[in-house]
């Protein structure tokens, strides 16, 4: 199989689709047309991840979860979610049909809006899915968003995308949504931890992510993970960690001007790299990557 890095932006915010009817790619979640057969998918997805989560999640992901209208017999209404998840933090959760163009996406998060897929994968695509569907934009973020420090962040990420845009920078801020929203650990008093929805709402990457001796664990730098390239077609090679979830109020207030500016020069990394200025947390194996023989 072909190397496939850095080809997605953020999940929805990838690439074309045909154009709904709205200005803001929303649709009706159409909550009543799920069928049994997808509700089931659901039940599936929704009780083995609660079974193996304690433990891999943070503390703040399954706070979320334990707050939020979600269970395992039907497929979250949206209305609901957006009910609880405003009093909270402000944030709703609003029905897009697949994948929309990139400004739409970050004018959502800029407003509080999470774009959610309102599809769901077949019985038969379980374990991987290339879109988003509901399982992964609803199971994997809505719990963080809970939290008012992962809310602020993506808000702040989602009016930074717009400047970066402008700028043609939105590979490198790309990296940073993806190893952080996506693919993040944080550590905690009792180990490291599980934050990002991409790991959260995979079965196999969760236990991957924190059991295997395979990836590379790297504190969270900035300019780093802005040089990092990532893979989209397999685990993670190397994931950062936060110190504490209050890194993501920093993060949410940093002016990145200063940071483009370095990177018009300078090396740019493989996901696997580690170099001798990382301070790693856990040097990996790569044994995963290692038996899986990929072109360059």
């Amino acid at each position: 199989m072909e190397t496939s890095i850095d080809n997605r932006k953020h999940g929805l915010a990838a690439g074309p689709a045909a154009a709904p009817l709205r200005a803001d790619w929303t649709v009706d979640q159409g909550w009543a047309a799920y069928t049994l057969a997808q509700h089931a998918v659901w039940k599936t997805l929704y009780e083995r991840q609660t079974r193996l989560l304690p433990g891999l999640a943070c503390d703040a992901f399954v706070d979320g979860m334990n707050k939020l209208p979600m269970s395992a017999e039907r497929i979250p209404n949206f209305e609901e979610l957006s009910e609880t998840l405003h009093k909270a933090t402000g944030w709703q959760v609003v029905a897009v049909p697949g994948l929309v163009p990139d400004e739409v996406f970050f004018d959502h998060l800029a407003n509080r809006r999470f774009p959610s897929g309102n599809f769901i994968r077949g019985a038969h695509e379980l374990d991987y899915l290339e879109e988003p569907d509901v399982f992964h934009d609803v199971f994997g973020h809505v719990p963080m968003l809970m939290n008012p420090l992962m809310a602020d962040f993506i808000q702040a990420y989602g009016k930074g995308g717009l400047r970066a845009q402008s700028l043609g920078k939105l590979t490198e801020l790309a990296r940073v949504y993806w190893y952080t929203v996506e693919f993040g650990l944080v550590q905690q008093q009792d180990g490291m931890r599980i934050y990002g929805a991409g790991i959260a709402s995979s079965f196999s990457e969760s236990r991957f992510s924190i059991q295997s001796d395979s990836p590379n664990r790297i504190a969270f730098d900035l300019e780093r993970v802005m040089r990092t390239h990532y893979r989209i077609d397999d685990f993670q090679e190397v994931y950062f960690v936060l110190d504490d979830l209050q890194d993501l109020l920093a993060l949410a207030n940093t002016e990145f001007a200063p940071y483009y500016e370095r990177l018009n020069s300078g090396p740019s990394y493989k996901p696997g790299d580690a170099l001798a200025t990382d301070k790693v947390m856990h040097r990996g194996t790569g044994s995963h990557h290692l038996a899986r023989p990929r072109k360059p």
